[in-house]
């Protein structure tokens, strides 16, 4: 009769590396991923507009869905959060959010969020209905990317502290004023030279007597010179420290440091654009042509070197004479020309 109110036996709830476990770490690193703490300094917004700028000037063969807009879009959500989205209708529809079902760490179905003029919708699509690119995966939940500031948090925080640094000094330090020091007057005079003293910055500009500034010493040689109340930064190596943090969020971003050098030149900024098509943005339309080719059922291919004209335009011309010259060569020799395209296959020329 009584045996309802028995004690019932403890429940147990999966801890550790279970599964409740391993989503809340999943999405921890999702959302945590979505933000960097440096992301609206200017060197940060700098590599952003490259990539932003730089995927919209690819050349895209195959599709007419990846316009110029939907590329710079993408590159600047891959920027900032190291993965992008769009729902596959008549058109590519940016999202704003979503949610994904796994199986065997690849996305079956989405829970998408389309932001509207009146309010956002929410709508759910297999994973065939979306494009989902992402770099900087890692093995703990490769349906997720992460952003290069992500990546590279130490150094955007120093980028932080060191540009929040310098906005506190420049807003609050005493920057221009001086203590300047004079013969001893009585008060109304002192009063009154305090007051022909203009643009104060925060009141701190002071008129003292000499003998305030000896101690009393009345020594007729001191405090002929102002005492400036500007702090001296160049100690603290703020200017090194600033640079070489803006140097490593360059690098994050897969751009030569040179680039943002105040003395570089015509060959270093050639060479610095060459290294971002080739080395970051190249790689990353890769990834975007096999993502289209799969979900869209056309063969999809995207270059962004010959657009952006990231090649040696001078060893191109004389790879092409000499080309030209080996060829010429080798039908004179009577040599088929199937032998002469296995030849320069051995140089790594593919066609």
């Amino acid at each position: 009769m009584f045996g309802w109110f028995k004690r019932q036996p403890p429940e147990t709830r999966s801890a550790a590396s279970g599964f409740t476990a391993e989503i809340i770490a999943a999405r921890e690193s999702y959302i945590s991923g979505k933000r960097g703490i440096a992301e609206l300094t200017a060197t940060a917004q700098s590599c952003v507009s490259l990539w932003e700028h730089g995927l919209s000037m690819a050349d895209v063969a195959g599709t007419n869905l990846l316009g110029r807009q939907e590329m710079a879009l993408l590159g600047r959500q891959l920027a900032l959060r190291g993965e992008a989205v769009f729902l596959i209708r008549d058109r590519l529809v940016p999202c704003s959010d979503w949610d994904l079902r796994t199986r065997n760490a690849m996305p079956t179905a989405y829970r998408v969020s389309v932001s509207e003029t009146g309010g956002g919708r929410t709508e759910t699509a297999l994973a065939g209905e979306v494009l989902h690119i992402r770099i900087g995966c890692d093995a703990a939940a490769p349906y997720y990317g992460t952003a290069p500031l992500k990546r590279a948090s130490l150094t955007a925080g120093l980028l932080n502290a060191v540009e929040t640094a310098l906005t506190d000094v420049y807003e609050n330090s005493p920057i221009g004023s001086q203590i300047v020091h004079a013969p001893e007057n009585d008060s109304a005079d002192a009063e009154m030279m305090r007051g022909a003293f203009r643009g104060r910055r925060g009141l701190v500009t002071i008129f003292e007597g000499t003998a305030h500034a000896v101690a009393a010493g009345m020594h007729p040689n001191s405090g002929k010179a102002p005492d400036d109340l500007s702090p001296d930064l160049s100690k603290s190596m703020t200017k090194e420290t600033l640079a070489a943090a803006r140097d490593g969020i360059n690098m994050a971003f897969g751009i030569l440091p040179g680039l943002a050098n105040p003395s570089t030149t015509g060959p270093m900024v050639r060479e610095a654009q060459r290294q971002l098509a080739i080395w970051t943005l190249q790689p990353i339309a890769a990834l975007l042509a096999d993502e289209a080719s799969a979900k869209l059922g056309a063969e999809v291919t995207i270059d962004t070197i010959r657009p952006l004209q990231a090649f040696d335009a001078g060893g191109r011309a004389r790879a092409l004479s000499a080309i030209i010259k080996t060829m010429a060569e080798a039908k004179e020799a009577g040599i088929p020309p199937a032998d002469v395209s296995g030849a320069m296959r051995m140089v790594d020329w593919e066609r």
